[in-house]
């Protein structure tokens, strides 16, 4: 373990004295007098590992300071702390802890950081120079000892790997693909490229690929020879194919996804080619040649930026067992930064079945979690691989952290694993995490006891944001199975799926079999802050639970006292999924959500009765309106309509997300003071002279909110471009490119732009002519309903199958007291595809009084038939 000297040394003396008199002021109270004698371990950057680590004599390096606190660990009077002055420590090798590590005599060890305390995995990248005959672009050698790596960040912000369409057209085979042409078998090492399948429903020209609507997988290209193409394994297996139900047709056995994988294996772009590193905050890394290229940003000066690639893929691993488990330490006031996970990047690539969960190994698709499903299938069900945490702790009892940052890292953030017990997470901050956030638990052992089971685990007052930014199926908060957890008081907005993950194994319900016993029970998701979720993939929720959540209703899962407001994807507020049993969701406010508020429905299958697996839902503030009622156990009662978002109750809303002494959790943004990611999943349809345009929003703002989307479509020759706010398009969910010309085929871009610039514009989308469509008009809407309340109706209607000549882009409510209401948003466009089910509030109704409301689908041909439904307020 390492640390990157001050490049001016002089000041040394300077910077220890400055270091003492930190780590004094961080002694407790009456304790300065007696502080040549304490058991505390202090840490600088201009220490020296020969030191005694007392505050006079601090050591460099965390592994030093680790080998101080396991000498007087085992005989502490009071807590230990390691104080850990501000820098930069850079670690050769993962910070290792095991049993000796922990607290004894009921005290704790505790590693105290400062303001800027940085534990970092990465590498600095230096020497960078121009590369001739590509203006704007330049290389420098990769930092010795990294091979490889999946980031890089320039001042704290990620750059993107080059990426682009494929510039060929490809069939696919049994062990990879034919392609249109050999151009990818001439591109430099293109046994490094990787092919991304990105999922979500089908929206206009978009593609649908991948294994599920909530799914981006990757594969690496093992070759590519002339017009061949092959795919690494056992990614590409892992990835297409599946065991199928002899006796259930279309079934496959792992009962998630879809089981014809056909579709799935068309790929919507490739990363990691040399070829088409062309637009700036795009990089490189030639493995062969041992060299990085960057093509910088604009105000980036690479002879003064601080460039980091990560190396490790761990930075600290806690190695409890059930016999020796860890406990009794805290990790305070540190920044984990700059790790790696390279797992995607080998044969095994990313095979994604949920919430980063993957199939692995050698004919993984075959077995893996399978168990008497089919022959040779390995117990229990769906006990699929994890996606491993940069800091990871399994068998950890009373850990805690607290005032952290997690940022900047390659897999999940932080994996409290299997047997996590009595432990905290708080006040800290979570984003620019490729992967999944805070990870507690697994799925390995669902009916765990003892030291293996995961219970009493709490995560409050943090933010998690702007991630997953590259496994985009990730979820900040994911809980397998456990018991007693508490996911409290956090707040979670500009994320790319899912919210918040509980519970697991429900699946066997599609073939009419009960979800897999577990020992969940107890736990609480109460008073979180969700909002704009869902912003790449569908099929998720705000919050997200499947499987067996209790033994009973009162001992079920509670959802509680959470605030969640605009969903991008199609999904539901409160997603009770697969198997889905005892869940109690009550007094939570829910509204702008695709689809439904709280849904679905499901049979219990652990007897032969034909009931609904038992679920209340109570006291909720919502736009769906069902009535009260007992739907087979599902029970529906004293729920509110919500007129609109500002009649939502104070009380709620004021104590949903961050509690009041805990906010300046919200003030603490690093991830960067730069352009926004590109948008993603460009969609578009023509009319004479002009396209409409939809999109996916960016995850990462980059320190500050997205002001205009700028968007550019291209016909080879000529470009157009046209422009529209973030708050018409929140509203609106597209917009439309005028002044084309009929008969030419035109691509389209968008970027997002914030203060601090336009950000790297999206993949194009596929290609469209703009010309006149036909005249035929969307169909009737079907399913319509009026829910009335005193002052309110909801109204639903399902989506209309054929929508004629073009897509819908809306729909038109006509009141019987005058009123025109025109529907716009993401969820009109996104729920169309797949007739998903659509609801609006109209209010300002008088009570005891019979309305008349018609519906009718909008295209971009003009206005359809629409259907009629009545109701009267109460």
């Amino acid at each position: 373990m390492k640390l990157r000297p001050a490049r001016a040394s002089g000041r040394r003396a300077l910077g220890l004295a400055a270091a003492v008199l930190t780590a004094t002021a961080l002694l407790p109270a009456g304790a300065a007098a007696a502080w040549p004698g304490s058991q505390d371990v202090y840490v600088s950057p201009w220490g020296n590992d020969s030191g005694s680590g007392a505050v006079w004599s601090p050591v460099r390096t965390l592994p030093r300071a680790q080998q101080l606190v396991r000498q007087r660990a085992a005989h502490l009077n009071s807590d230990l702390t390691v104080h850990v002055s501000s820098g930069t420590y850079r670690l050769d090798k993962p910070l290792e802890l095991d049993a000796a590590d922990s607290g004894s005599n009921g005290h704790r060890i505790v590693w105290q950081g400062s303001p800027g305390t940085v534990v970092s995995g990465g590498k600095q990248v230096n020497g960078w120079r121009p590369v001739a005959g590509r203006p704007g672009l330049y290389s420098a050698p990769a930092p010795a000892g990294l091979d490889n790596t999946r980031q890089l960040y320039v001042d704290g912000v990620r750059a993107q790997r080059a990426s682009g369409r494929l510039p060929v057209t490809v069939k696919a085979t049994d062990t990879g693909y034919t392609a249109s042409a050999d151009t990818m078998a001439h591109w430099r090492n293109p046994s490094d490229l990787e092919l991304v399948y990105t999922s979500g429903e089908e929206l206009w020209n978009v593609e649908r690929n991948g294994l599920g609507q909530w799914t981006e997988p990757r594969c690496p290209v093992a070759s590519a020879s002339g017009t061949t193409i092959t795919m690494a394994q056992p990614c590409w297996d892992n990835s297409t194919r599946r065991v199928m139900f002899a006796d259930i047709p279309g079934r496959s056995v792992n009962m998630v996804g879809p089981g014809d994988l056909t579709n799935g294996r068309q790929p919507s772009y490739v990363e990691n080619a040399f070829e088409l590193l062309d637009t700036p905050g795009e990089w490189y890394l030639d493995r062969a040649a041992h060299t990085v290229y960057y093509l910088p940003r604009k105000g980036e000066n690479l002879h003064w930026a601080d460039v980091e690639m990560p190396a490790l893929e761990k930075l600290v691993d806690g190695r409890g067992t059930a016999e020796k488990p860890i406990h009794d330490i805290s990790f305070r006031g540190i920044q984990f930064s700059y790790a790696t996970w390279l797992e995607p990047s080998s044969p095994e690539g990313f095979s994604e079945i949920q919430a980063g969960y993957r199939i692995t190994g050698e004919r993984g698709w075959a077995t893996q979690g399978l168990c008497q499903f089919t022959p040779g299938g390995s117990c229990p069900y769906a006990d699929w691989t994890k996606e491993p945490g940069n800091v990871s702790l399994s068998h950890g009892q009373r850990i805690e952290f607290r005032d952290t940052v997690f940022a900047h890292l390659g897999a999940a953030g932080l994996d409290l694993g299997e047997g996590a017990q009595d432990s905290s997470v708080s006040d800290s901050v979570f984003t620019d995490i490729s992967g999944n956030g805070v990870e507690i638990g697994g799925v390995s052992k669902p009916t765990a006891a003892g030291a293996d089971l995961t219970a009493r685990v709490k995560v409050t007052n943090n933010h998690l944001y702007g991630m997953p930014r590259e496994f985009t199926g990730g979820v900040p908060i994911v809980n397998g199975y456990s018991q007693d957890n508490v996911v409290s008081h956090n707040q979670i907005d500009h994320v790319a799926y899912s919210g918040i993950s509980m519970g697991w194994g429900g699946w066997p319900d599609k073939i009419k079999q009960a979800a897999t016993p577990n020992v969940s029970r107890n736990n609480v998701v109460s008073n979180n802050l969700i909002h704009d979720y869902m912003l790449s993939l569908d099929d998720g929720g705000g919050i997200y639970t499947q499987g067996i959540t209790g033994p009973s209703q009162a001992e079920g899962e509670k959802v509680t006292g959470n605030v969640i407001y605009d969903q991008w994807g199609l999904g539901k507020s409160v997603y009770t999924d697969n198997g889905c049993t005892y869940e109690t969701v009550s007094g939570n406010v829910l509204y702008h959500a695709a689809y439904a508020n709280v849904a679905s429905t499901h049979v219990d299958y652990r007897d032969s009765l034909g009931n609904n697996d038992p679920t209340v839902i109570s006291g909720n503030y919502w736009e769906q309106g069902d009535p009260d009622g007992d739907k087979k156990g599902v029970i529906t009662a004293g729920n509110h309509l919500l007129n609109n978002p500002a009649a939502a109750p104070k009380s709620i809303v004021d104590n949903a997300g961050i509690e009041p002494g805990h906010r300046s959790v919200l003030n603490r943004r690093i991830d960067g003071a730069s352009a926004p990611q590109a948008p993603t999943r460009i969609g578009t349809f023509s009319v004479s002279g002009q396209l409409y345009a939809t999109w996916n929003p960016t995850v990462a703002e980059n320190g500050a909110p997205v002001q205009d989307y700028l968007l550019t479509a291209s016909d080879g020759k000529r470009s157009v471009t046209a422009s529209v706010s973030a708050k018409d398009f929140a509203r609106t969910g597209y917009t439309v490119i005028p002044k084309l010309t009929d008969g030419q085929t035109y691509t389209v871009t968008v970027a997002a732009q914030n203060r601090f610039g336009v950000g790297l514009p999206s993949l194009p989308s596929a290609p469209v002519t703009a010309g006149q469509p036909g005249t035929q008009l969307a169909a009737v809407p079907t399913g319509a309903k009026a829910l009335p309340s005193a002052d309110a109706a909801s109204i639903h209607w399902t989506p209309p199958k054929e929508t004629g000549s073009t897509p819908v882009i809306g729909y038109r409510i006509t009141v019987s007291d005058g009123r025109t209401i025109e529907v716009t948003g993401r969820d009109a466009i996104v729920s169309q595809p797949t007739q998903k089910g659509l609801t609006r509030v109209v209010d300002g109704l008088k009570s005891g009084t019979a309305y008349t409301f018609t519906i009718a689908a909008v295209t971009g041909t003009g206005v359809g038939p629409a259907v009629t439904v009545q109701t009267t307020t109460a």
